[in-house]
């Protein structure tokens, strides 16, 4: 078929045609060739950030944070019980139960203990596969992600047309950060994404408000029902919808406001409904007590229209702000939080021509006639969310900001919008440079950092955490033992959530004995030797390093 249209196109005796038949002939043969060349790229990159999603996925031990989330969910399959992790609504917890309900594993609801002693009897001591159970967890939070990867394609060719979409879709799909925390079975990459889902729906609305408004209500509240974080969310994309419905006639007024209160109660009954899909009676009995918040803050949470679980875990939330975390950046511990963590963490982990591309774009959507209706939809809510972030007193990594390169992955795309001759060879060659980055990297995705910091092996020298080291590469050090160091004293001090004697590693603690009878091999996870100080301080010091493990993770010789 393409081929005879080819010839029709190249028909010698349309050469003399003086009309325009054979151009209209060949606008109309390029048009069916962008037809399935669009969709034919975008499986493509998709396919990419699948396969490193799921790989990452196979390969990882759980984090931090996953053994909590999958008991939860676990909890809820079994019990229908909400009893733990109060801090973070259900609905994120309810998609990792969708693979946890595959994976069966069997639960012990009778065990007492903390949550995250709960999640590791869960995994090790339950005769449960925690490979097994891990990875089917993890499954539905990479499909949500390659799904939200569609929302960015979509957004970006409703703004600038076929071929932003794909810059924006491959700005997505490359980012190291997205590709990290989108497969692990945890809520910032959906939380995120439902926020952006939002906004690209209010978006839509300007031509099908009654359509698309309560849709994006639907968006918004998942993202509220997922992670609190995305609260700020709320005002910022009401007034976007009361933009999008207002012409300027006060007799729209009541339309306008009917607008925003559609998208408002629809996101406080999506709220509702996770809590009424995990038990429909809303019984909460809460596995650790909830801390008293007074003044502004308790008066908040208790003024929250959402159900009591919810305004309690704000109440957890408020009390984990109060606790004098320590934080970690460019070499430098402290105790606290600096306002500027986020935006320098970004700068170390973001793709150097992510960056380029980013910053044009902003410039092209503000300064380009025809892109300045879309901007606020496209910078604001990141700019809120980012500047809500800034003042949190947890400096733990990208991960809290993790919808920023998926709101400027759109942003970024607009580059092409800029009247410039060389505008578009230079952002194929950023995007190319992204990409080669992004695949250098893998499969080590958490640990990433761009060249000018020296890249995924340099990042613990300035960043800890889930920026470099989240307890992902416990598995990776069994092997590494197994393979070079046989039979050798092993002196342990790993950050994780992760049993090691489940692994095959069987080590000490060299903390707890006398400096002087530490000898043998020192494994150290790299935000331990971020924060190390007195006697573990000195034994890294008197240490050779020799060898590290996935870049989270320092093998001494003493």
């Amino acid at each position: 078929m393409m081929a005879s249209e080819q010839q029709s196109v190249l028909d010698p005796g349309d050469l003399d045609d003086p009309g325009p038949a054979p151009m209209a002939r060949l606008r109309a043969a390029l048009r069916a060739r962008r037809r399935w060349l669009v969709p034919l790229l975008a499986t493509l990159l998709l396919a990419q950030m699948a396969v490193a999603m799921v790989t990452t996925a196979v390969q990882q031990t759980p984090t931090v944070d996953e053994p909590v989330y999958v008991a939860t969910a676990t909890d809820y399959l079994h019990e229908h019980r909400l009893r733990y992790n109060p801090e973070h609504p259900p609905l994120g917890k309810l998609v990792v139960m969708a693979g946890v309900a595959v994976a069966d594993p069997h639960y012990d609801p009778s065990y007492q203990g903390s949550q995250g002693q709960v999640g590791r009897h869960l995994l090790y001591a339950s005769g449960n596969d925690p490979w097994r159970l891990m990875l089917w967890a993890r499954l539905p939070m990479i499909a949500l992600t390659l799904l939200f990867g569609l929302v960015v394609l979509a957004f970006a060719r409703e703004i600038l047309g076929a071929a932003a979409g794909l810059l924006a879709l491959a700005l997505y799909s490359f980012s190291p950060d997205v590709i990290a925390h989108g497969s692990l079975a945890t809520l910032d990459v959906p939380a995120a994404g439902f926020v952006l889902t939002s906004a690209w729906l209010v978006w839509r609305a300007r031509r099908r408000p009654r359509l698309y408004l309560p849709l994006a209500g639907v968006a918004l509240g998942a993202s509220v029902a997922t992670k609190m974080s995305a609260l700020p969310a709320i005002p910022v994309l009401m007034a976007l919808a009361v933009v999008t419905v207002w012409h300027d006639r006060p007799q729209r007024l009541r339309r306008v406001l009917a607008a925003s209160a559609v998208m408002a109660v629809t996101a406080v009954a999506v709220v509702w409904l996770s809590y009424l899909a995990v038990d429909p009676r809303l019984r909460f009995v809460p596995a650790e007590p909830v801390p008293a918040v007074h003044g502004l803050r308790g008066l908040m949470a208790g003024l929250m229209p959402f159900p009591r679980a919810y305004r309690d875990g704000m109440r957890v939330q408020f009390a984990f702000e109060d606790l004098p975390w320590q934080g970690f950046l460019f070499g430098h511990l402290y105790t606290g939080s600096r306002w500027y963590y986020l935006p320098a963490a970004l700068l170390v982990k973001t793709p150097l021509g992510m960056l380029a591309l980013w910053a044009a774009g902003a410039v092209a959507m503000t300064s380009v006639r025809r892109l300045r209706p879309a901007a606020p939809y496209v910078l604001l809510p990141p700019a809120v969310l980012l500047a809500s972030a800034m003042t949190g007193s947890r400096d733990f990594g990208t991960r809290y900001a993790v919808f920023v390169p998926m709101f400027l992955a759109v942003g970024g795309a607009s580059v092409l919008a800029l009247r410039w001759r060389w505008s578009r060879p230079v952002s194929g060659a950023l995007v190319l440079f992204v990409a080669v980055s992004s695949l250098r990297t893998f499969p080590f995705y958490l640990p990433y950092s761009n060249e000018a910091f020296g890249g995924p092996a340099k990042t613990h020298l300035r960043l800890h955490d889930s920026n470099v080291d989240w307890g992902q590469d416990l598995g990776r050090l069994a092997d590494r033992l197994r393979e070079r160091y046989p039979g050798e004293r092993i002196w342990l001090v790993y950050k994780g959530s992760g049993v090691p004697s489940y692994y095959g590693i069987h080590a000490a603690d060299p903390r707890k004995v006398p400096l002087g009878t530490v000898h043998g091999l020192l494994v150290v996870s790299d935000s331990w030797v971020a924060k190390a100080r007195g006697g573990l301080a000195e034994l890294i010091d008197s240490s050779r390093p020799i060898d590290d493990v996935g870049h989270s993770i320092t093998i001494y010789r003493r």
